[in-house]
């Protein structure tokens, strides 16, 4: 798999060609949440949904050959949207790559003109709950002395 800093760069390269174009960026965003892997219908429980969030936004997390791989949606298609930006930058990476990445393409995308206060409170609480479900995998994996 690709580094955090790889994928956000990415990220940040793909946004750029918008060139701050606030319409066509929220269009782009609502593109990439369709692009999102359908999460299974018993899987959106109370329990999975990501606390903070304005809209609904269900999460889960598994941990495969040492991997995080995670699953999500919402309800709102920009959400949804934002969400599978941070599944690109953190599926397939280590518990310790999610917990030591330094989320900086939310900042060179200028995210906070499209968002709006709300939106950001939310997009830290997934990113949030993927640093926490991160955080339990290495715990566990450091508990079973692996």
């Amino acid at each position: 798999m690709k580094p955090v800093d790889q994928i956000q760069n990415e990220i940040i390269s793909e946004f750029a060609v918008l060139d701050g174009d606030m319409e066509m960026t929220v269009f782009y965003i609502m593109e990439l949440g369709q692009k999102l892997p359908v999460m299974n219908e018993v899987d959106k429980t109370d329990d999975n949904i990501v606390k903070g969030c304005q809209s609904k936004v269900w999460l889960t997390a598994r941990l495969e050959n040492g991997n995080v791989y995670f699953e999500a949606d919402s309800n709102t298609a920009i959400t949804k949207g934002l969400v599978s930006l941070l599944i690109r930058i953190f599926n397939h990476q280590t518990p310790e790559a999610i917990l030591n990445a330094d989320l900086y393409f939310m900042n060179k995308i200028g995210m906070e003109r499209f968002i709006g206060t709300q939106r950001s409170n939310g997009f830290a609480a997934m990113i949030k709950q993927m640093k926490l479900y991160a955080l339990a995998f290495k715990t566990k994996k450091e508990l079973a002395g692996e």
